[in-house]
């Protein structure tokens, strides 16, 4: 895989600005939280302008400073269409089946946007979008003028699938058409049939896809072996950059070369090769003449130029979070470790995890967007409950450096799963007042001292020994010294009570341990205050007894606990 060692800028001061090194973020689906809105303010709220300032000083109390708009783009009418030939007519059309890069005139168009993008920046909150680099519409005008664009065959990949159902095409010089087994539920045909009226055969051409699920059939996958296509998905990105503070990149690991070559054109006789796609086999070689670099560093190296303060955000999985810190220079990426290994209590490997980063490059830590649920996630009141658990992973993502990321509904203990399609909720949940209540109470606070914890500079992770001297891996022990803020960080991720202390900082490579006094700076103090920033209970402790003895914690399960260190 090719990697920029000499990156254009210097990635550790990309996130320059005070409100991007601090940014809380929450995810909306549009459509659903307007109808949620309507129904809590009594009147009708359909557009983006017309979101109320009270709304928006709700977030902000709760110390959200980034609003991320999911589906505000104009939507694929072909998409809806599917799903009504489904028999799905509450459904509307996918908010990744993107038509085109325009804000959907049902929620107020351009004009709405920028009247809520000026009321929500008057209270600090940035706003964000999403972007579906991967693929356009099955609908969209660039598969309706630049076919050649799109991954396609003049030979159908399975000879028994038929593409008699009906035209999705929006233009009558072309006609588009699903594979039937669609609509009868008999198969996932990976192509559809797109035929010029002038042509004499029609091309088939792949829905999006990345392999790990049924194809989007509402969808068709953009060829970035293509140089046209690169060069409009940029030009497209730089647009929407100029627009938004923060733009979220979906599915960003299936354009890096590694998995796109794997997806798309495979080697020949390549092992889990998909078998549809054997008709695109190619060398290594061809492929790197065709896309010899990286499209996100391309990308990464117009925006430093064309749109320098905004957050670019990527979504990306497979192990791939260091590459794009490290060899692209991605500002944010997920950080699906923090979500799987805490719900699963995991937590020797997360603790594994997070050693080896703070042992090779701990400003990795800093890019790591960390959350509890996504849009395509289960809701956090469901993986985590609303008890302790929720409450100590919630603080954890609060309180390390990295972006946190909440999920539609997570704040107010909602338990249902927006679909992408959902142009409502249907679930007649109320708010959990006493959850919110809760949150207001533990997470709130935390997330408005969001500059005591935002750099990795100084952060520092302990062994956690029991009363028999072992370590309990399942005790999370951090300090950080931020901005001059010291501040002790513990948290017990199981369902038991445990005791013990913690001395040394825990030995990551090429670094020896640091003891408490040296990482907290407390050498030449009498006396050490552990004071928790909520509830301002206060530990008085001799720096002598901390010196000798190490500092001894005492936890329930699923314990949290945030000190200032004076």
């Amino acid at each position: 895989m090719k990697s920029s060692k000499n990156l254009p800028w210097d990635h550790k001061t990309t996130l320059s600005a005070e409100w991007q090194r601090d940014l809380v973020l929450i995810a909306k689906n549009t459509p659903v939280w307007l109808a949620q809105l309507s129904k809590e303010y009594q009147q009708e709220i359909k557009t983006l302008d017309q979101i109320p300032d009270e709304e928006l000083d709700k977030l902000r109390s709760y110390g959200i400073t980034g609003l991320w708009l999911v589906g505000v783009w104009q939507r694929s009418p072909a998409s809806k269409r599917i799903k009504h030939l489904y028999g799905y007519d509450q459904l509307i059309a996918s908010a990744y089946s993107i038509l085109d890069y325009k804000i959907a005139e049902d929620l107020g168009g351009e004009s709405a946007l920028t009247k809520l993008k000026t009321r929500a920046l008057r209270k600090s909150i940035y706003l964000a979008c999403d972007m579906v680099p991967n693929h356009t519409a099955i609908d969209s005008p660039w598969l309706i003028n630049h076919p050649d664009w799109y991954i396609n065959t003049q030979v159908k990949p399975v000879d028994t699938w038929k593409f008699k159902s009906p035209d999705l095409s929006p233009d009558p010089s072309v006609a588009i058409r699903l594979e039937e087994g669609y609509y009868t539920q008999s198969s996932a045909a990976e192509v559809f049939q797109y035929k010029a009226k002038n042509a004499d055969i029609p091309v088939y051409i792949y829905h999006g896809n990345d392999g790990t699920s049924m194809p989007w059939n509402d969808t068709a996958q953009l060829d970035y072996l293509n140089p046209e296509t690169r060069k409009a998905m940029k030009a497209r990105i730089i647009e929407v950059a100029k627009i938004f503070n923060i733009v979220r990149m979906d599915a960003a690991m299936t354009l890096l070369r590694l998995h796109y070559k794997r997806l798309w054109y495979p080697n020949a006789g390549a092992d889990k090769n998909i078998p549809t796609r054997v008709g695109n086999v190619m060398t290594q070689a061809e492929f790197d003449t065709l896309m010899p670099d990286e499209f996100w560093l391309e990308v990464l190296q117009a925006l430093s130029r064309e749109a320098p303060d905004t957050l670019i955000l990527a979504e990306a999985f497979w192990m791939m979070e260091k590459y794009f810190v490290q060899s692209l220079g991605m500002q944010l990426v997920y950080n699906s470790a923090f979500l799987n290994h805490l719900r699963d209590e995991k937590n020797k490997k997360f603790r594994k995890y997070m050693l080896k980063i703070l042992g090779s490059n701990h400003f990795m830590l800093d890019s790591f967007v960390n959350y509890l649920t996504t849009p395509d996630e289960k809701p956090a009141a469901v993986s985590f409950g609303k008890g302790k658990k929720y409450f100590g992973v919630c603080g954890l993502m609060a309180v390390l450096p990295g972006l946190p990321l909440f999920g539609h509904g997570q704040i107010e203990g909602f338990s249902e799963q927006y679909g992408m399609d959902f142009g409502r909720p249907y679930l007649e949940e109320p708010p959990d007042m006493q959850f919110m209540s809760d949150h207001y109470r533990l997470i709130t606070p935390l997330l408005h001292e969001r500059n005591r914890f935002s750099s990795s500079e100084n952060l520092k992770m302990y062994d956690f020994l029991n009363k028999s001297s072992k370590l309990d891996e399942n005790v999370y022990v951090f300090t950080n010294t931020v901005n001059s803020f010291r501040t002790l960080i513990a948290f017990n991720n199981q369902d038991k009570e445990v005791t013990g202390k913690i001395e040394k900082s825990a030995h990551i490579q090429k670094t020896e341990p640091t003891d408490l006094l040296q990482a907290l700076q407390l050498k030449g103090q009498d006396q050490v205050t552990l004071k928790e920033i909520r509830f301002g209970d206060e530990l008085k402790i001799p720096v002598e007894q901390l010196s000798s003895n190490g500092l001894e914690l005492h936890l329930q399960p699923y314990d949290f606990f945030v000190y200032d260190i004076s």
